[in-house]
């Protein structure tokens, strides 16, 4: 029997995709990474919103202020203005990614077949899922700390396990994250929209706490940790960089969200409202709660999971420890695992399912923080902070996926003039298993930023990362593609 031809329909700016036997049957096909249906595409602008509140109300959201005071040299209110232009800024290519996530109904990795090839995408798609795996099991060690905590306050006994209790907290939180997103995109979106305003009141109540207890004027008037005399913006870009990082990971595989908004309007109305001002005033809290803290519970601690844990009252201690577990759990499902289960899914979708492909996910993130679980098991003794791993993670990685960002809005708007061929992304026979362009557009970024590391000329090569990179990417690919004059292929309707 001859194979069915697939077939496209465009229905209000949204095009769907009616399988043929010629899709079904391909090996770069299974359900999960298929295009959504129009009518599955049900996410409005608040759900869109609630979706970055969830992601952006974190531990590490809270910690940013005192990254860029302690590693980067920066005032509280450099701190502050820095993490509200990254947030601005990025929303510039998480809106353009997004793009072809809401017309086409695709996930990030089957975007990228059509500037890395069929075959060639799974290089970029392991690149983001291994920080994905990584940022999981940071948020995981958080969310694991509000358990034990959480624990504590309701059984005195379970205080004794001390790093015991935090390791089985640990795997408790693990396995509550993968069982959320194996339950599809509904539950996230539910979750992500119920947990948006019990977010927003923990930041009030805390800020209600802490304000008594600290002098804002005198906060904004410390002195920069950086040496005296020494100018501001050679420090402030590196911070500046750094913070782009944070969200450089999403402004990539934004489409695996996109692909459910209802509208192109939804999806830049939702990240507008709901990225830059969370960010901004959640990172603002942690650093007035840091300050506050010596006030509070005698000591500076700079994580919201330990200072709470300080209260003396037990009742509210639960109250909070679960408010946070709520936290950290919206975060992490959304920003840490829907990508690299979708990337897993890329290598080989016949094979690797969504929950094959989540529970993947897990392990990795497991052995990225073995060595953490370890000391706290007293198995191991080590000197390397999570704090510096962090920072160091945050620009180092933000190099990286730059070109990738770069690339990828210059092949959809410049390149393909936002036409793809929706079937052909699933077939062998029409995109190449390798673009040569793709590859060196990002191969040539990352080598000069290898290259900067050893060379004090350059580093600024390296300290502007995401800025050089997605530039230098853009820019590359878009003149190999002139050049060489690939075939755009226009959209099956």
């Amino acid at each position: 029997m001859p194979p069915t031809v697939s077939t496209v329909v465009e229905r209000d700016g949204l095009y769907e995709l009616h399988e043929g036997t010629d899709v079904l049957d391909s090996p770069r096909y299974n359900p999960d990474i298929a295009p959504t249906r129009v009518h599955e595409r049900t996410w409005n602008q608040w759900h869109i919103t609630a979706l970055w509140v969830g992601m952006s109300i974190c531990v590490p959201t809270y910690t940013l202020g005192g990254v860029l005071t302690a590693y980067f040299g920066l005032s509280v209110g450099e701190a502050l203005l820095a993490i509200l232009l990254a947030n601005i800024i990025v929303l510039i290519p998480l809106t353009l990614n997004a793009f072809a996530g809401t017309k086409y109904g695709i996930p990030f990795p089957v975007l990228l077949r059509s500037s890395f090839g069929v075959i060639g995408s799974n290089v970029p798609c392991l690149i983001r899922a291994l920080v994905a795996c990584g940022w999981f099991g940071i948020q995981t060690l958080f969310g694991g700390l509000a358990i034990h905590l959480f624990l504590g306050s309701l059984f005195e006994g379970w205080k004794a396990l001390g790093g015991v209790g935090e390791v089985i907290g640990f795997m408790l939180f693990w396995a509550l994250n993968l069982w959320v997103v194996i339950r599809g995109a509904e539950s996230i979106k539910w979750l992500e929209t119920l947990s948006a305003p019990l977010l927003l009141l923990v930041g009030a109540g805390l800020l209600a706490w802490a304000l008594p207890n600290i002098s804002i004027t005198e906060l904004l008037a410390q002195p920069p940790k950086r040496p005296e005399g020494a100018s501001v913006t050679s420090y402030f870009c590196a911070g500046l960089t750094a913070m782009v990082g944070f969200w450089a990971t999403l402004s990539l595989n934004i489409p695996d969200f996109s692909r459910y908004a209802k509208s192109q309007r939804a999806q830049i109305v939702g990240q507008v409202l709901g990225l830059p001002l969370t960010m901004f005033l959640f990172a603002a809290l942690g650093v007035v709660m840091t300050a506050a803290s010596v006030s509070l519970v005698g000591e500076m601690v700079s994580d919201p999971v330990s200072l709470i844990g300080h209260i003396k009252s037990p009742g509210w201690v639960a109250i909070a420890m679960a408010l946070i577990i709520v936290a950290t759990l919206s975060t992490n499902t959304a920003a840490n695992i829907v990508s690299p289960t979708n990337d897993f899914q890329n290598l080989a979708p016949k094979l690797i399912g969504r929950t094959r492909a989540v529970l993947l996910t897990g392990v990795v993130g497991l052995l990225l923080m073995g060595h953490e679980l370890l000391k706290k098991l007293g198995l191991i003794v080590s000197d390397v902070s999570l704090e510096t791993v962090y920072s160091n993670w945050l620009l180092g990685y933000s190099s990286l996926l730059g070109p990738i960002a770069g690339i990828m809005v210059v092949d959809y708007f410049l390149i393909r003039k936002q036409q793809l061929d929706l079937a052909g992304l699933y077939r062998d026979d029409l995109y190449p298993a390798w673009h040569w362009r793709g590859f060196v557009a990002l191969g040539v970024p990352v080598v000069l930023t290898l290259m900067s590391l050893g060379s004090p000329v350059f580093s600024w090569f390296y300290d502007y990362g995401w800025f050089t990179g997605s530039a230098l990417g853009g820019v590359l690919y878009y003149g190999l593609c002139v050049l060489s004059q690939p075939v755009a292929t226009p959209a099956r309707a």
